[in-house]
């Protein structure tokens, strides 16, 4: 009791003095009293690295300030495992997904079934975390091996991200035609097709995959596939993916949504 008297009469002095003190002098008391930083210990956010601060990393690779970047810091590689495994990436979904549920449930539909919500598949509605969990893909410190992650793909295992077939299936119950557009291959159609299907996503308007001599940039490629529903009458009311590639470009609808992925980056 004793203590926590103390500690009270003394952040009231500081307050205080803070409070009457010239903003030049707030400095010097800043000096005397050290504000305690947050800090995750474990898990979530990793530990310090030296010459790296991998959260900043992180950060950086989400909001697209850092760009055409090939590989997980080998550097970050725990950190970036820790975070997949983790809590926090599941939160951060989690928060992606409530706040495209809230904007979808707010919309004034036409009514007239061309509502689209655009879906990209990989590290959106599916995950290739089992796949990139691996050691010899080490959550993206390893560089991409095209053969490794095709045959993945043909196994056709990968998991539904569940928050984000929840809302997959709210758009549904609105109302609103889920419409997939991948940059996977037309030759994996099939796998893809049973892979959504087994684990939830039972129904859509269109299923869009990469023909087998394109050549173009992701950008390209989704924005002409976009443009293409536009000119077909849909209305793309809202989409969301993992990349930003899935997200600029034209005609990326009314509304964007970005799930987390530092494991990679699509040009």
């Amino acid at each position: 009791m004793r203590s926590f008297t103390f500690l009270f009469f003394f952040s009231t002095i500081v307050a205080l003095a803070l409070a009457s003190t010239s903003y030049d002098n707030v400095q010097a008391i800043s000096q005397v009293v050290e504000i305690h930083r947050l800090r995750p210990h474990t898990g979530v956010a990793g530990h310090p690295v030296p010459q790296l601060d991998c959260l900043s990393w992180r950060l950086a690779v989400e909001t697209n300030n850092l760009q055409n970047w090939k590989l997980v810091p080998k550097q970050c590689e725990n950190y970036v495992g820790h975070y997949m495994l983790g809590k926090q990436y599941r939160y951060d979904c989690e928060f992606v997904a409530e706040t495209a549920i809230e904007y979808a449930k707010g919309l004034k539909l036409s009514g007239d079934g061309k509502d689209v919500w655009v879906f990209d598949i990989d590290e959106t509605t599916l995950s290739n975390i089992p796949y990139y969990a691996r050691s010899d893909v080490a959550f993206g410190a390893i560089p991409y091996n095209n053969t490794k992650f095709h045959a993945w793909v043909a196994e056709g295992k990968a998991p539904a991200i569940p928050s984000i077939l929840g809302v997959y299936k709210t758009v549904l119950s609105l109302g609103i035609k889920p419409v997939f557009i991948t940059g996977t291959r037309e030759n994996f159609k099939n796998v893809r097709i049973a892979n959504l299907k087994k684990v939830g996503y039972s129904n859509w308007a269109k299923l869009v995959l990469k023909g087998e001599n394109y050549s173009g940039s992701a950008v390209e490629f989704k924005s002409s596939k976009r443009s293409e529903l536009v000119k077909a009458g849909y209305r793309i009311v809202g989409n969301i993916g993992d990349q930003w590639t899935d997200l600029i470009g034209e005609n990326v609808g009314a509304r964007t949504f970005k799930v987390p992925d530092p494991m990679y980056y699509v040009g």
